[in-house]
């Protein structure tokens, strides 16, 4: 009996270690963008690391140490809280005016995006959002002052871990702008948000 019992006391051990695991393993995919740098990027110790510099946004809080992980449900565009993804320990990227965040230097037309993913997973699409002409910078953002300019379909592959994409800034769009990418999964309900702030000119 007292084998029978300990036999099984074993098989239960290893069947929770594998759900674990497995649990792990769903959740470690994750990424950000590195070029423009997002927002949450350019406030962090991975900008630090890969460039040597100080990070060129502050007081970001706790994204400072994990700008792959702004992971959410897809279409989280709660307004005020579209940078955050509405996540309570990353609530400090949704602060916005005019000149809080660092401006990456663009041009209209084509412009690469780069992607570092700290861990794969199969996707679905690539979205890309640009705030509307006449947008206010000095307001929370809203999901209604974007608009969809891009959609890439991966077709659920497993992307490498490090993605470039090439999308189009329109002609009408100048001066400050933010663009909103969001990393959709293909076999799980969540997504990952960044948010990009850019200095558009012609």
């Amino acid at each position: 009996m007292k084998k029978q019992l300990l036999k099984w006391t074993i098989v239960g051990f290893c069947s929770v270690l594998g759900v674990t695991a497995l649990g792990a393993g769903q959740v470690s995919a994750h990424g950000y963008i590195t070029s423009p740098g997002s927002r949450a990027y350019l406030g962090s110790n991975a900008f630090t690391n890969d460039t040597g510099q100080k990070p060129l946004n502050t007081n970001v809080g706790q994204v400072q140490y994990e700008p792959q992980s702004i992971e959410a449900p897809k279409n989280t565009f709660i307004d005020g809280k579209l940078a955050s993804a509405n996540i309570s320990s990353f609530l400090n990227l949704d602060e916005q005016t005019s000149t809080r965040w660092h401006q990456n230097q663009v041009k209209s037309g084509a412009l690469t995006i780069k992607w570092h993913l700290t861990a794969q997973h199969k996707t679905s699409t690539w979205d890309y959002y640009l705030t509307r002409p006449g947008w206010n910078p000095n307001q929370p953002l809203s999901i209604l002052n974007f608009e969809k300019i891009t959609s890439i379909d991966d077709q659920g592959k497993l992307p490498a871990k490090d993605v470039a994409q090439t999308i189009n800034i329109p002609t009408d769009r100048s001066g400050y702008n933010v663009l909103l990418g969001v990393w959709n999964i293909s076999d799980t309900a969540n997504a990952f948000y960044q948010a990009v702030d850019l200095n558009i000119t012609k």
